[in-house]
Formats: C-alpha cells, sequence, structure tokens
C-alpha cells in the first residue's frame, strides 16, 4: 500500500518564488528518506510555510485534510527549548490555544533549534567549500551540539565569516535554499540532535510502513 509522509517546514517567506528553492533545498538534504520511502512504495514530500505560525496553522489543517498521510511540524525554536518535548516548548512560546483541536503526538514534532542556521553551521567544511576564497571559518561559533549556539551568534557568526567572500554576507533567502543542498546531513546529525531525531523518526516510519 503506498504511504505519503509530508513535512510542513517553517520558511521561505510569503511568496511561492522564494519558497521553491527551500523546497528543493530540503528535498536534496531528505534525498536518503526519500529514496528509502521510494523502495517501499511510498513519497516524502516537503511543504514550506513561511512564518512559524502559519505553518502550525498548515500543520492542523493537514492533520484534518490529508488523515491518511503521516503529518510532520518541523519549525524553528527560537530560543533555548522550554519543557520537556517540542510540543510543549510550542505551546509556551505560541499559546496553548493554537494546539486545541490537533491532536499532538510527539514523534509529529520537530525543533531546528535555535534556527535552521544551525544546521548549516554542523557542516563547516561544506560551508568553506560553497564560499569559497574569503570564507573565515574561525569567525563560526564552536560548539559539538550546535544546538547550544544561541540564534544571534548563529546569524552574527556566518555574516563574519561570508562578508569578504565573492557570494557576500550569507543571505537566508538566497544562500540558505543551496547550501541546504549541499550540506550532509550525516554530519549534521552528529552535531544536531533535533536533526538526527527528525531522522531516527522518520526512517522508523518508512521502515514500518
Amino acid at each position: 500500500m503506498r504511504f505519503e509522509i509530508r513535512l510542513y517546514i517553517e520558511g521561505g517567506g510569503d511568496h511561492h518564488r522564494t519558497r521553491r528553492p527551500f523546497v528543493t533545498g530540503f528535498h536534496t538534504f531528505f534525498k536518503e528518506l526519500r529514496d528509502m520511502a521510494a523502495a517501499r512504495g511510498g513519497m516524502v514530500t516537503v511543504t514550506m510555510c513561511g512564518g512559524r505560525t502559519q505553518t502550525c496553522d498548515d500543520y492542523k489543517i493537514a492533520t484534518q485534510t490529508h488523515p491518511e498521510s503521516l503529518n510532520f511540524l518541523l519549525v524553528d525554536a527560537e530560543g533555548p527549548v522550554q519543557g520537556s518535548s517540542p510540543w510543549e516548548h510550542l505551546r509556551t512560546e505560541l499559546g496553548k490555544k493554537l494546539f486545541e483541536s490537533a491532536k499532538l503526538v510527539d514523534k509529529h514534532c520537530h525543533l531546528m533549534v535555535e534556527a535552521m542556521e544551525a544546521w548549516l553551521v554542523a557542516d563547516r567544511e561544506t560551508l568553506k567549500e560553497y564560499y569559497g576564497q574569503g570564507f573565515s571559518e574561525n569567525a563560526l561559533p564552536r560548539h559539538n551540539n550546535v544546538e547550544k549556539i544561541a540564534k544571534d551568534a548563529l546569524a552574527s557568526g556566518l555574516e563574519n565569516a561570508t562578508r569578504l567572500t565573492r557570494k557576500g554576507r550569507y543571505h537566508k533567502t538566497h544562500h540558505g535554499p543551496q547550501i541546504l543542498e549541499r550540506i550532509r546531513p550525516s554530519v549534521v546529525r552528529k552535531k544536531a540532535p533535533g536533526c538526527d531525531r527528525l531522522f531516527t523518526t522518520l526512517e522508523t516510519e518508512i521502515n514500518n510502513a
């Protein structure tokens, strides 16, 4: 029986033209999972939803309009994770009303801690190759667990590391999707527990489908 895993991901802005490159970037980043699903007669799709509240709303709608699918939510934490689960963090951050009509299952909610850029800086070698001459690796914040790096430190580190490169300062919309297509999930998973949790969860769902 064919199955579908639908990922509702924060980001991409408010326009289709800025969301589309992120869909491509995440499709490439999740290629291993997509290939696993295809081998078992299934598929993994990505929907970029814009802001965090909109993404949560789109996920809630999907649980009602696509109940036969495996629907997952992936959003930025925006700060240190509060509570014992991603859902608890989001309810604390966004308010309980947002999730009143949704059936909350722990494995269906995942966080990029504190932001997507944590996953990007996890693969420093790929960043160096992408930006080329002028890239200052030493300007990037160092931590074996990139999810412990504050959002502001991620932003300033990437800006300082890239400001002298031909591509110019890191730009989320222009550079983010292209970097997503290049970073190695195996490297990111070792330094970002949240990313590893997502991959592990999806691998289990695919194998059990």
